[in-house]
């Protein structure tokens, strides 16, 4: 008798420290649920703001004057905006096209209000980074633009620092690419967003192509977030048939 009820304290001990790890990852597992349902309804929001900013007309950005204060909430929003390249001040941002790396040339437009707009013309190859390698593309003179709003980006955790020096940048870092023109003024004329331009028309020459913006945002976040709600379910279940076996014993026949 005795040594029946060390054996099942002895399996009565044993079950706390298992309950303890079941309860953590229990709640481990519903927190990222959780998140990924947050996740879910934020894709949802822009989703919905990429559908209905793509269904306006485009708007001009300086009709009247400080339409762009108005426009630049609008993501996605499609505008115009006319004015003169500043070629000598574009900057890099290293990306991908269908498994092609290369380049989004990031260069400031001068619109005709006297403001500075940094345009996203579009995606380079590599070997096109340099703007001596496309000197149709280079376009002197007045041009309009047609492209959609976009916000300034962030770093990521994992993206590299930007490196001026070598004109190499990893997100839509606004504020690094006004200060690293070194134009005097820059700032207060500098419109607080980028507007990035459609496919049509396309530049001379081919490069750089436009249409970088990415319209085709994946959902999957509600798969993700059943898929951790069922793993702590699946939890549960185990934990309570190793209780269950604990309890119950393994009983030898007796002769």
């Amino acid at each position: 008798m005795a040594e029946d009820t060390a054996g099942k304290s002895a399996r009565t001990r044993g079950l706390v420290p298992a309950a303890l790890a079941t309860l953590v990852a229990f709640a481990i597992m519903v927190a990222l649920g959780n998140w990924q349902m947050e996740r879910l309804h934020w894709k949802e929001g822009l989703v919905a703001a990429i559908e209905s900013g793509l269904k306006k007309e485009p708007a001009p950005l300086e009709d009247p004057a400080d339409a762009w204060k108005e426009l630049r909430k609008e993501e996605y929003r499609p505008v115009t905006v006319s004015g003169r390249f500043l070629h000598e001040h574009e900057r890099h941002l290293f990306a991908t096209d269908h498994g092609q790396m290369g380049w989004h040339i990031y260069t400031p437009l001068e619109t005709e209000g006297g403001r500075i707009l940094f345009v996203n013309r579009g995606f380079v190859p590599d070997a096109f980074k340099e703007p001596a390698s496309r000197p149709d593309g280079q376009i002197a003179g007045p041009v309009t633009v047609k492209g959609l709003v976009r916000a300034p980006g962030v770093q990521g955790s994992f993206e590299p620092d930007r490196d001026p020096a070598k004109n190499v940048w990893h997100w839509r870092d606004l504020a690094g690419m006004i200060a690293s023109m070194g134009v005097e003024g820059a700032w207060t004329r500098m419109m607080p967003f980028f507007v990035d331009a459609v496919a049509e028309p396309a530049n001379p020459g081919g490069w750089p192509k436009g249409g970088a913006t990415r319209l085709d945002i994946p959902n999957r976040h509600l798969e993700y977030a059943l898929t951790w709600y069922g793993l702590a379910g699946t939890l549960l279940v185990v934990f309570g048939a190793f209780v269950w076996t604990r309890l119950r014993g393994e009983r030898s026949p007796r002769a």
